[in-house]
């Protein structure tokens, strides 16, 4: 398997332990260094502990999360993601209640790996298609 092949594979199973919220596969590939560009989140995401937290803020709000991964683009060290985040929101989410609606928006994440390990990643939402969903703002 070329290294590309094997970095999509990463990814894949980036998105699996994160849904499953696995701490064990975090450990071991996702480097201590490791930071998360996200402009829609309130907090750092720093190495293993930071993608945990993120699980922690996300799961308990939308906790039927699906991640259908849709495309994938490898070139060197990086590979592209085009995904989706669906889900109902049924907790908390920072300070909005729950609404009980569906939200299905598009996701960009950009993956640095190397040497099989996670160093860096941009991730780019639909946060004002998600607001919309939510009730939050005005279709």
């Amino acid at each position: 398997m070329s290294v590309q092949e094997t970095n999509k594979q990463i990814c894949r199973d980036y998105f699996r332990a994160f849904l499953a919220r696995d701490t064990a596969w975090m450990a071991k590939h996702i480097a201590p260094e490791f930071v998360r560009h996200d402009p829609g989140l309130p907090f750092e995401v720093r190495g293993p502990q930071g993608v945990t937290q993120l699980h922690d803020a996300l799961l308990p709000a939308f906790p039927d999360m699906e991640l259908p991964l849709e495309d994938f683009v490898a070139e060197g060290e990086k590979v592209l993601v085009r995904l989706r985040v669906k889900g109902t929101h049924t907790g908390a989410f920072g300070d909005m209640a729950a609404t009980g609606r569906k939200i299905d928006i598009g996701v960009l994440d950009l993956f640095q790996i190397r040497d099989g390990v996670l160093i860096e990643h941009w991730a780019l939402l639909d946060n004002l298609g998600m607001l919309k969903q939510l009730g939050a703002i005005a279709a």
